[in-house]
């Protein structure tokens, strides 16, 4: 899947010496994630780079692949312009390693808090469907964090590592909602839809939710949820699921790498080596290379540890800005498998 090359971009020269130094003054002490003004192009191939490499492999090489950040099935929203569509990198990485007959197993690595419902089913069934297509086992390895979509995500492999300390589980849905009406009110202010019907403005932020229009999200909510619960009981059950805890480990709760052992939330405590490990005894290897996938507007990672999108561009300038800057879920509207601390003010199950 081809990317349209990216256009470099001066920031002094989009905004002028003074603005330009304004900006960089007033973000610079704001945490990740970080934008990168590059120039160069993308030209949507993806190159391969050996992360670890064992002597008398013979060729054959386990593919690992990133899921980082926020789980949406559109670009991601960056300063200046879109960003990578996480879905469409996952897909193009998944096909790379499908069409090359030395990749022998996919080692998918995770560190997301999760992201949209419809965006983590795309994932997870994009995976399934490269496995089953291809033979070709699939070890997820969890990073800092794989809550909620990325835990949905990591059910997808044949068997799944956390290390002690990742933040996993939030197995749950959340509806984001926020509503001014009352505040409105206080200042006169009165806002009426013109509507094709009693429920066509679902969520109206500037009207008073009625409890048949709560009901209908509340549905909604409960059926996604099932969903989710359903999927861990039939991807965990018999392989170490606590399932007299099963309420308790699906109320979206977050959980510590080592209790999601534990609780048969996870196969093994472990990180990207052991993972690695165990995705070449799956896959009948003795000896194999670890490689990662970079596009041609990247640097080429120098370990597996090495962020998914580090840009190799000639750097004009590196930033960091808010996450709420940078298309993080809105607070109204959508449905989410998503652990956000602080986040509060939705519909949760």
């Amino acid at each position: 899947m081809n990317k349209p090359a990216r256009k470099g971009v001066s920031l002094i020269g989009l905004l002028g010496p003074v603005t330009a130094m304004s900006v960089l003054g007033a973000l610079s002490g704001c945490g990740r994630p970080s934008i990168t003004f590059a120039l160069g192009a993308d030209d949507g191939v993806l190159r391969e780079r050996t992360v670890i490499e064992e002597s008398g492999g013979g060729g054959a090489k386990v593919a690992q692949i990133d899921v980082r950040g926020l789980i949406v099935d559109s670009p991601r929203s960056a300063l200046f312009g879109d960003g990578a569509n996480p879905v469409d990198e996952l897909v193009a990485r998944l096909d790379r390693a499908a069409k090359d007959p030395e990749v022998r197993a996919v080692l998918l690595r995770i560190n997301s808090p999760g992201g949209g419902v419809a965006a983590s089913e795309t994932m997870y069934r994009e995976v399934r469907r490269f496995r089953q297509t291809t033979g070709k086992p699939v070890v997820a390895s969890m990073g800092e964090v794989a809550a909620s979509g990325g835990y949905y995500l990591s059910l997808a492999a044949d068997e799944t590592f956390a290390q002690p300390t990742t933040i996993t589980a939030s197995i749950g849905v959340i509806m984001p909602t926020v509503n001014f009406s009352r505040a409105m009110s206080r200042w006169g202010i009165v806002s009426r839809s013109i509507k094709s019907g009693a429920n066509k403005d679902l969520a109206n932020p500037l009207e008073p939710m009625r409890d048949g229009q709560y009901a209908v999200l509340r549905g909604m909510v409960d059926e996604f949820y099932a969903g989710f619960r359903g999927l861990v009981v039939e991807r965990r059950e018999g392989r170490g699921l606590e399932m007299s805890r099963i309420d308790e480990l699906t109320d979206g709760r977050v959980v510590t790498g080592a209790e999601a052992v534990r609780a048969g939330l996870v196969d093994h405590q472990g990180g990207v080596r052991e993972a690695f490990a165990r995705a070449k005894e799956l896959a009948r290897l003795p000896r194999a290379t670890l490689v990662r996938y970079h596009g041609e507007g990247q640097n080429p990672p120098r370990s597996a540890y090495a962020r998914a999108d580090d840009a190799g561009d000639f750097n004009l300038v590196k930033i960091d800005v808010p996450e709420s800057l940078l298309g993080a879920p809105s607070s109204a509207g959508g449905f989410y498998y998503l652990w956000a601390p602080g986040g509060g003010g939705g519909r949760e199950r």
